[in-house]
């Protein structure tokens, strides 16, 4: 008797209590996500990193000729740093996960002298328990750069918008700008003069502008982020772009405008197709990615038969037309229904080169970001 007493009396105020938490809840979530007030952005003149679409040629060749001279620096010359971001922080905000992005972040850093803070999403929630303008106004008071890894490309934007240090965009869903230059810093290493043996090193005798311009890229997968990337990259550098993805996934419209834009004033080829062997037509370089971003895993059963006869092999790229001497590209990690092994691991696949080039390549951002403070 004495149990269910004192079950009747606690029901209801457990009862009571939920109802109240649960509104508490209610009104916590609609405070972080919604805001009728006008907070001013942070200052201008702050350099950020969030897609090439912002950058001249002259810029993204600088940050290509930087990284190259960091590699060699690094690698061959045993140069030190001299520590330019000592005392420094860089806050690597990541709500997803990252193999090669955040090994190259924080190597990087490191070697510039600096500290890099991870913060995962077991650490920090992006606009989830607090809304993006508080935590990159919070963050940004207390670092000397942000490298964030989002969903939305709105939340890099939002978290530019209003930090008072750099931000670098690391991925998001609309573009992966560092991936594609660590593409374009391995096309210069392939096309540029050669070294006279592995132990030598010579890219960075030549400018990148002198080896890319002229170069084709056959892209074959689907129409996502290193696709945008590399629609608002390539055709200001002068590099053939063909694109072809299934029927229902093709590249962002607004994007497709852009780059065509972009084409016509460099008077560059781009052309765009649901046939990959249309797109492999005299490819310098054939490039593919996962068919199965993060995020999409409940489509991986539609989607890898709609990506039927896109993956790609010797077979295909005979079939196509590329050139004889074609170079293969996939930013990892790799599938196999996306590239044959026969490809992949073979002399033509300048996979695992363009993986490590991701760090030279980050540097260089975070050199020009936090220590130069300006792309020039």
């Amino acid at each position: 008797m004495l149990f269910q007493t004192s079950s009747s009396i606690i029901r209801p105020l457990i009862f009571k209590n939920s109802f109240f938490i649960l509104n508490r809840l209610k009104f916590s979530t609609t405070s972080y996500t919604k805001s009728n007030i006008n907070v001013a952005p942070a200052p201008q003149g702050i350099p950020h990193y969030l897609t090439h679409a912002d950058l001249s040629a002259k810029e993204i060749y600088n940050l290509l000729a930087s990284a190259i001279q960091h590699k060699y620096n690094v690698k061959y010359l045993n140069k030190s740093s001299g520590a330019p971001l000592a005392g420094k922080t860089l806050a690597v905000m990541f709500s997803k996960r990252s193999t090669r992005t955040r090994v190259a972040t924080e190597s990087s850093v490191t070697y510039l002298g600096g500290h890099p803070m991870f913060l995962g999403s077991q650490d920090i929630q992006l606009g989830v328990n607090e809304s993006l303008l508080d935590t990159s106004k919070v963050v940004s008071s207390m670092v000397d750069g942000i490298m964030a890894r989002v969903g939305s490309h709105s939340d890099i934007e939002t978290l530019a918008r209003y930090s008072t240090v750099p931000v670098i965009n690391a991925l998001s869903d609309k573009y992966h700008p560092t991936q594609i230059l660590a593409d374009l810093m391995t096309l210069h290493e392939t096309y540029g003069p050669q070294p006279s043996s592995p132990s030598s090193y010579v890219a960075h005798q030549t400018h990148p502008s002198q080896t890319l311009p002229g170069l084709r890229v056959a892209w074959i997968g689907d129409g996502n982020n290193i696709l945008h990337s590399m629609m608002v990259t390539f055709p200001k550098l002068g590099i053939g772009l063909n694109v072809a993805t299934p029927k229902g996934y093709e590249p962002n419209e607004e994007i497709i405008k852009h780059a065509q834009s972009e084409a016509k004033s460099s008077q560059t080829h781009l052309m765009f197709s649901s046939d990959p062997r249309e797109a492999i037509k005299d490819a310098d370089v054939i490039v593919t990615d996962t068919w199965i971003s993060m995020g999409q895993e409940e489509e991986k059963v539609q989607r890898i038969k709609d990506f039927a006869g896109f993956q790609i092999t010797s077979q295909l790229a005979k079939e196509g037309g590329a050139k004889s001497d074609w170079k293969f590209l996939h930013c990892l990690p790799r599938k196999q229904e996306e590239v044959s092994d026969e490809v992949f691991y073979s002399p033509r696949s300048l996979v695992f080169q363009e993986a490590e080039n991701r760090k030279w390549t980050i540097l260089a951002v975070i050199d020009a970001l936090m220590v130069k403070k300006s792309f020039d």
